[in-house]
């Protein structure tokens, strides 16, 4: 099993992302990439990250503006927009409407389920990753977890670890 897990650097006014910490602070591990993609609509970063490291499993972190809770995120809808005020668009003309994420994840009470992935990077990052499995008919398992800026890391952490843990004991 390998296993593909990547989070965000900072971005607008954000200074640090919560999702670049945790990603640098997990294990090294042999069968583990862990990547940092820059906050960036650049759809090569993503498909060329599974060309290069073929995982089975992909856990996408990233970092949402507020809440108390980790949001795991069931779908990506095939919509962006650089900033709230902008027009939406399609990310690809052809593609789903939406397209369902595929690895169960538990997180327990500090976890919750969401349908809602937003219109910016990492909403454009799941339906790109979603979209190339789809396509190309690979056996990976995909899920991705929204971290709220203000949450702690080390609380986050440990949570990740935790489902990366089953995630991997179940495959």
């Amino acid at each position: 099993m390998r296993l593909l897990i990547y989070g965000f650097g900072p971005y607008r006014h954000f200074q640090d992302n919560v999702t670049e910490k945790i990603v640098r602070r997990l294990p090294r591990q042999a069968r583990r990439k862990k990547i940092v993609f820059p906050v960036k609509f650049h759809k090569a970063q993503f498909i060329n990250a599974i060309k290069q490291h073929r995982p089975n499993l992909i856990l996408g972190l990233g970092q949402c503006s507020h809440g108390e809770r980790l949001r795991i995120e069931a779908q990506a809808v095939n919509r962006r927009r650089n900033s709230p005020d902008d027009r939406p668009r399609p990310i690809l003309a052809d593609g789903s409407p939406s397209l369902k994420t595929n690895l169960r994840l538990a997180l327990g009470p500090q976890g919750r389920a969401s349908n809602k992935a937003g219109e910016y990077v990492c909403n454009y990052s799941m339906y790109i990753i979603l979209d190339f499995i789809k396509r190309r008919r690979l056996p990976i398992r995909f899920g991705f977890v929204h971290i709220p800026h203000s949450y702690d890391y080390r609380k986050a952490m440990r949570l990740v670890e935790k489902a990366i843990g089953k995630i991997e004991a179940a495959a």
